[in-house]
């Protein structure tokens, strides 16, 4: 498990992300490694997660008190609300500083746990167990904790970092290959505003990590891509500069979910994907990214079949209310929307150095259905 092995660096913490096959066992000895003086642990799962996986949870976790509950999750539970009843529950039962909450499921469930987690006491000690592709590779590392809001999605949070991250690629056995592809759209992201090599990588392997046929491919993907997200992390925990250009591509994705109500016709990673193609066709068009790469990144898209037109999603008429939740976007500068840009594959512009007025981005998505 040592080979698979990467540590994030922050200025607030130090901890582990472990990458494996079937190594959820291993939990209670990392645990008594990393907290021997721990008693309780009250364990969120999400119900999407089969039961065998919890079994081995659980199994090496016999030493400790269990407080366990199985949840279910979406956009929409992901909120205040709810953030309060599962706070209630851990004071009710008397948990303190010392004590832990696990997170076993998708990005969600990881974020509105390390939320709970940062705020009850002040501070109880977290530990995540991703069980999706894009909780592995995004939600994993960076510490960032939310739920959200009426007005838009992740408005609400906190930066906490876990005592480590367990990611098992066993737990992707159960994804739907919608999910996979889901994932699939952060790791892309990552090699598009970092890392050429990783991006040609991608383009020879992409289709066995989304059919998850090939475990030291898939397991090689995850690494690289913690490793690339861990590194701005390292220099920016708490996105005053550098970090905002893991936003690639979300300015637009999270205004499309939030537009949608999180409907299931939409999910994260394709509204990401189609949020990127956007960023990528404005950045061609302000003349920063040159006519071949965009042809290189289109190609990728269709070879793959990977969502990358709005006008599949949404109608022109929608437009206005895009632009109202990118408008929210709480990375946004003077009153102008804030959009990260490429230049070329793998060299990202600078956080901040491109702004736009809602008129621009307008007539932008509306030139899509000319």
């Amino acid at each position: 498990m040592s080979s698979n092995k990467i540590i994030v660096k922050t200025k607030s913490k130090l901890y582990p992300i472990y990458i494996g096959d079937k190594i959820i066992n291993k939990t209670g000895n990392l645990i008594k490694k990393k907290l021997p003086n721990l008693r309780k642990i009250c364990i969120l799962i999400d119900r999407n997660v089969p039961s065998q996986q919890l079994n081995k949870l659980i199994n090496s976790l016999k030493k400790y008190n269990l407080k366990t509950y199985r949840l279910t999750v979406n956009e929409k539970t992901k909120s205040f609300k709810f953030a309060n009843k599962l706070i209630e529950n851990l004071l009710k039962n008397n948990f303190n500083r010392s004590d832990c909450v696990i997170s076993l499921g998708g990005g969600i469930l990881g974020d509105l746990s390390a939320f709970v987690s940062s705020i009850t006491k002040r501070g109880i000690k977290f530990i995540n167990i991703p069980s999706t592709l894009l909780s592995q590779v995004d939600a994993s590392v960076g510490g960032k904790t939310a739920v959200n809001s009426q007005q838009g999605k992740n408005l609400i949070g906190s930066f906490y970092q876990p005592e480590f991250v367990l990611i098992d690629t066993s737990l992707l056995n159960s994804l739907p290959k919608r999910e996979m592809i889901c994932g699939y759209a952060e790791i892309l992201k990552h090699s598009l505003i970092l890392d050429k090599n990783f991006f040609m990588w991608l383009d020879k392997n992409a289709k066995k990590i989304i059919v998850n046929k090939n475990k030291n491919i898939l397991i090689s993907a995850i690494a690289k891509s913690c490793k690339i997200k861990s590194s701005i992390i390292n220099k920016d925990e708490d996105e005053k500069n550098l970090r905002m250009i893991l936003n690639f591509g979300h300015t637009f994705g999270h205004a499309f979910e939030v537009s949608k109500k999180y409907s299931k016709k939409l999910n994260h990673g394709e509204a990401v994907l189609i949020g990127m193609m956007m960023a990528c066709e404005l950045s061609f068009r302000k003349k920063f990214l040159p006519l071949n790469d965009l042809k290189l990144i289109k190609k990728h898209y269709n070879n793959l079949n990977l969502p990358m037109q709005i006008k599949k999603i949404f109608k022109k008429s929608e437009i206005k209310r895009i632009i109202y939740f990118m408008k929210k976007d709480k990375k946004n500068l003077n009153e102008k929307i804030n959009l990260i840009l490429i230049k070329k594959i793998g060299k990202v512009m600078k956080p901040g150095s491109f702004t736009a007025k809602d008129g621009e981005i307008n007539k932008f998505l509306t030139s899509f259905y000319n």
